[in-house]
């Protein structure tokens, strides 16, 4: 997939209004998708990791949910379990680092600029729109630079 069609379907998968997909899920799908795994369709390991871990506002789901797919692209990538999992460790740890340099922060909370750690914060936030904006550049940040770095040989 292109940077662009992985950033729509990125798109559609988060900005539907029903909200079925957080963060962490739209980033291992789109993920997944690219690389042909059967995620794709759905991830519910994935499922508490949004809002920073089951809203309580810590690391980015986007940055969760693409740890989470950069194991299972390494591990479709590499045979040898050993040298998947480093390269996946190698791909998180620069997309952590190039997105707190693109955003200043990891933490959901910081991102945002507000605690989602209750169901009537959390109501608030998706009725204030900022994961329309906000968390949707995270996600296409993620979506976006996780390929090229998964791709990069392991050091």
């Amino acid at each position: 997939m292109t940077e662009g069609e992985l950033k729509a379907r990125a798109r559609t998968l988060f900005l539907d209004d029903a909200n079925a997909f957080g963060c962490a899920e739209t980033t291992v799908m789109t993920l997944a998708a690219a690389y042909g795994l059967p995620e794709a369709s759905a991830a519910p390991g994935a499922m508490a990791l949004s809002g920073g871990v089951g809203y309580c506002g810590e690391i980015c789901g986007a940055l969760t949910g693409s740890a989470v797919a950069a194991g299972l692209i390494a591990s479709s990538l590499e045979p040898d379990r050993k040298a998947a999992k480093r390269r996946a460790q190698q791909a998180a740890t620069r997309l952590v680092a190039e997105f707190r340099g693109q955003f200043d922060a990891v933490r959901c909370r910081e991102l945002i600029g507000m605690d989602i750690n209750t169901t009537e914060k959390h109501d608030a936030f998706i009725a204030g729109g900022t994961w329309r904006t906000v968390c949707m550049r995270q996600i296409e940040f993620a979506v976006s630079r996780l390929p090229s770095l998964i791709n990069e040989p392991p050091g």
